[in-house]
C-alpha cells in the first residue's frame, strides 16, 4: 500500500478542516494525520478517502466520518498503553487511530468478512491490535478491565456487561439512542456502581446488532 503526496496533501486539509471543526485534541489530529485512511477503502476511491463523510464498505457497512472518529476519539482521552476495547471493528480505522496513539486495542467485529479484511490492512500498515470474530454485547471480560471502551454502533441503553468490563476512572464513548438519531454519550465510571453520563452532540450510526454474520 503506498502513501502518495497527493494523499498527505489531502490528509493535510482534512486535518485543518477538523480543527475549524472544532477539535483541539493534538494527539488525535497527530494520529488521524499518520493514519492513511484510503487503505481502508477501495483504491478507486482516493478523492473520497479525506472527504469529511461517512463511506460505505463491503458488508452493508460504513467507515465512519472522520469527525465522528475525532470526536469519540478525543472523548476517550487516550494515553499510551492503555487498553481499549473497540466494539464494532469495521474498516480497522479507528483501530489504527487508537495504536498509533500507542493504546493497547482489543476489537471485536460481528461480520467475518470485516473481521479478516481489517486485520490484512492494520497488519500491512504495521498496527498490532486484537482482534476477535464475536458479539460486542459480550465484550471480552478476560482482558478487563478497560481503561476505554468505544462503540462504533448506536444502542438504546449501554450494555450492562460493557459497564462491568470499565475500570474504575475509565470512560466508554457510545452513540446512545434511536434508530435516525443517537446523542454522543461520555459514561465516566466513578465507584463500584456508579457511572457519570454526560451528552456530546447528536450523530448518527447504523444499529449495534447481536451475534455474528458469516
Amino acid at each position: 500500500m503506498t502513501d502518495s503526496f497527493e494523499a498527505k496533501g489531502k490528509r493535510k486539509k482534512l486535518i485543518e478542516e477538523l480543527r475549524r471543526k472544532g477539535i483541539t485534541d493534538e494527539e488525535v489530529l497527530r494520529a488521524m494525520n499518520k493514519v492513511p485512511r484510503h487503505d481502508f477503502m477501495d483504491p478507486a476511491f482516493l478523492n473520497h478517502a479525506y472527504v469529511d463523510k461517512a463511506f460505505p464498505i463491503s458488508s452493508g457497512q460504513t467507515i465512519s466520518q472522520p469527525y465522528t472518529v475525532a470526536v469519540q476519539t478525543s472523548l476517550l482521552q487516550v494515553k499510551r498503553r492503555d487498553k481499549i476495547l473497540e466494539i464494532g471493528t469495521g474498516s480497522g480505522y479507528q483501530a489504527a487511530i487508537l495504536v498509533e496513539m500507542g493504546a493497547k486495542v482489543y476489537t471485536i467485529e460481528r461480520y467475518r468478512e470485516l473481521y479478516l479484511k481489517a486485520q490484512t490492512v492494520l497488519l500491512s500498515l504495521g498496527y498490532s491490535a486484537d482482534f476477535f470474530y464475536g458479539d460486542g454485547f459480550e465484550g471480552k471480560h478476560q482482558y478487563g478491565p478497560y481503561d476505554g471502551i468505544v462503540i462504533t454502533a448506536a444502542v438504546s441503553e449501554v450494555p450492562q456487561k460493557l459497564l462491568t468490563q470499565l475500570k474504575t476512572g475509565g470512560r466508554l464513548v457510545v452513540p446512545l439512542g434511536g434508530t435516525f438519531s443517537q446523542v454522543m454519550t461520555l459514561v465516566q465510571r466513578t465507584g463500584k456502581n456508579q457511572y457519570d453520563y454526560s451528552s456530546h452532540g447528536s450523530f448518527v450510526f447504523v444499529p449495534m446488532l447481536k451475534g455474528t454474520v458469516k
